[in-house]
């Protein structure tokens, strides 16, 4: 489909550059015809003064328009050969980020099936063995119950990525940047995963200082509330998370530290890359993550013209600094 695309806006491109060409041409070769007959003219009614004979030398006339004629078809047929390439090549690259758009779209529609289809199966599994079973009992529905209120669950946290996702790719076009204190943010980031603290038995120590920076600040709570839940999910009941904050004169720099499960090297480049879940240590964890979260953190701070860098440690933590700009 691409390849089609661009060969038709390729013969759009050389049908308008020709049309130009062929206009400028005809007008070039009516004028240069115009100058030199009159040209011929006035050198005949010199020579006939001079030898008060009558001249006409239409041939000389005829031979030199038709060079003309021959030299602007040579020049438009350079034109057509040199248009053509050069147009294959501008359409290439005016449809590159509109393939790579639809690319990462199909993906995206295929990953989001593919990880619909496997709680959707579970579900759908689970009910008919229960409906075959002749000796199914109260207990075994409360059961089947419970295991299908899990699986809702998890659909009901990957629409809400999902939408999350499409959120912020609209969202630059749609709200407006404000003045937001990043500690208030925070702060309010750190009450939302509170209660998934608790129940990890997980302390959070905070070095927050009060700073105004440029943006959403809806999004900025979403961005440090899946930075501290990730860190939280992947440590170990009784560690710590830090929240720790530089400022200097035009950025501020926050500090996501925990000192859990980490990151293979191999995972690192891969995990801003959405429904991208790391190796099986992640998984051991147990966390049913869809690998959203991070993909969706990388678009806030993208918006928002800031950046993020990972470091980590298998076995001892990772430390996650985003770095925005002051307001």
């Amino acid at each position: 489909m691409f390849n089609k695309t661009r060969m038709i806006l390729t013969g759009w491109y050389l049908l308008i550059i020709m049309l130009l060409s062929i206009s400028f041409s005809v007008v070039i070769h009516k004028i240069l015809t115009q100058e030199v007959v009159r040209y011929a003219h006035i050198q005949q009614i010199r020579m006939e003064r001079r030898l008060h004979i009558v001249i006409a030398d239409d041939d000389l006339v005829n031979e030199i328009t038709g060079r003309i004629t021959i030299a602007l078809i040579a020049i438009n047929g350079a034109i057509f050969f040199i248009s053509g390439g050069l147009g294959f090549v501008l359409a290439g690259k005016t449809l590159e980020p509109i393939k790579e758009m639809m690319d990462e779209q199909n993906r995206f529609i295929s990953d989001a099936s593919h990880e619909l289809r496997t709680p959707l199966t579970s579900l759908k599994t689970s009910m008919e063995v229960h409906l075959r079973e002749k000796s199914a009992t109260l207990e075994s529905a409360n059961s089947l119950i419970k295991e299908s209120i899990l699986e809702v669950n998890r659909l009901q946290t990957l629409s809400e990525n999902l939408l999350q996702i499409a959120q912020y790719e609209m969202s630059k076009n749609v709200i407006k940047p404000v003045q937001v204190n990043i500690k208030v943010a925070i702060q309010d980031a750190l009450k939302k995963t509170s209660s998934l603290m608790k129940s990890k038995q997980i302390d959070s120590i905070n070095q927050l200082i009060d700073t105004p920076v440029l943006g959403n600040p809806y999004a900025l709570v979403d961005l440090f509330v899946i930075l501290i839940d990730n860190a939280v999910k992947y440590s170990q009941s009784g560690s710590r998370v830090y929240v720790k904050m530089k400022v200097s004169t035009k950025s501020v720099a926050i500090r996501v530290i925990d000192e859990g499960i980490g990151i293979e090297k191999e995972d690192l480049p891969h995990i801003f890359e959405r429904f991208y879940r790391s190796d099986s240590a992640r998984i051991k964890n147990n966390t049913g993550g869809y690998g959203l979260g991070l993909s969706i953190a990388k678009k806030i701070i993208d918006e928002h013209k800031g950046s993020i860098t990972v470091k980590s440690n298998v076995g001892r933590g990772s430390e996650f600094i985003v770095t925005l700009p002051k307001g």
